[in-house]
């Protein structure tokens, strides 16, 4: 193995660089006859994880070695066995590789081909590896979570070099705001009659009630992103944080759209305004929060990477969700 990655190695298919001498287990075995059947014909390469087989060689589960040595001798490996196995396809490039461990901090992952027949295994040693230009970077003795950081800074580092490849990463993401942007002008066609209301009094509100929301938004996906750092995401855990996320986005958008509606039927002298302008902000803001914190955690549930895609998804629908709820309560609150 080379004392690093060399940057053409990085866009190479990595199946070339997947070990084959892994563990595998069939799920219909006892853990004690998948030991026993071990310690007569042991695996040649280092085990990191045990990874569930049937007979056509497709992956169906995973067991941790901790799991499997404090396991119950009768217990049947399909009933230990981790089911929702994220796998890294055999045609990925390395640097697409690189990505699920900075993305899952998992040690080890599978490479599958099409149907899920497994073809071999990449550890974090190929990675840990090309640190080696890096210079001080990577000290000896480094910690885990030091290791992955210094592989997403060298990610990082590569991606920002290559011009085109960070285009093709973040262009399509930016769609999402020229989306939301084209649906705002529509929804603001269709609410024209609500616009021109009172010479067009609510226009001149229109630019602080997406601010607050499209801030609130921001901040959502900022404190998701350093959760989704500090563990990884469940969907339990997702729908336990969208109800605090929700609860705190309920009470800024009430102190947000109190203040602002409170200014804004002063200075109109409208007092239904005050309706309408709060309404569109509590709404907007709980909304975005809800947004800003769901969508950076469904992109990484569904392994994507939520550092390019979450701004401009959830900007997009804190906008619409935010214009939607202003725009009906001033048609249902105006004569």
């Amino acid at each position: 193995m080379p004392t690093h990655l060399p940057d053409a190695v990085l866009n190479e298919p990595v199946g070339r660089h997947a070990r084959t001498d892994y563990a595998t287990l069939y799920p219909d075995r006892t853990v004690g006859e998948a030991l026993d059947h071990m310690r007569r014909f042991p695996p040649p390469g280092r085990i990191i994880y045990f990874y569930v087989v049937d007979d056509q060689l497709r992956l169906v589960g995973v067991v941790p070695t901790r799991r499997l040595l404090l396991s119950p001798t009768d217990t049947l490996v399909r009933d230990i066995m981790i089911r929702e196995v994220i796998a890294v396809p055999a045609d990925a490039t390395v640097l697409e590789a690189c990505e699920f461990f900075t993305l899952h901090r998992l040690l080890a992952f599978p490479v599958v081909e099409s149907g899920r027949r497994l073809v071999g295994v990449v550890d974090v040693e190929l990675y840990a590896e090309e640190l080696a230009e890096t210079g001080d970077e990577a000290p000896p003795g480094a910690a885990r979570d030091d290791l992955f950081q210094l592989i997403g800074v060298r990610l990082t580092r590569t991606q920002q070099t290559r011009p085109l490849r960070a285009f093709r990463g973040r262009f399509p993401w930016l769609l999402c705001n020229v989306a939301g942007g084209t649906l705002a002008a529509i929804l603001a066609g269709f609410y024209e009659a609500e616009l021109n209301w009172n010479h067009a009094v609510l226009a001149l509100f229109i630019p602080v009630v997406l601010a607050l929301a499209e801030s609130v938004a921001i901040q959502s996906v900022t404190l998701a992103l350093d959760g989704l750092r500090a563990s990884p995401p469940t969907w339990g855990e997702l729908g336990r944080r969208l109800r605090y996320e929700g609860a705190t986005g309920l009470l800024l958008g009430a102190a947000t759209g109190l203040l602002v509606a409170g200014m804004a039927a002063v200075w109109q002298g409208v007092p239904v305004l005050f309706l309408i302008v709060a309404g569109g902000i509590g709404l907007g803001v709980t909304g975005a929060a809800v947004c800003g914190l769901a969508v950076p955690y469904i992109l990484r549930l569904l392994e994507r990477n939520p550092h390019l895609a979450a701004g401009p998804i959830a900007l997009t629908c804190a906008d619409v969700l935010t214009l939607l709820a202003y725009f009906n309560l001033a048609k249902l609150l105006t004569p």
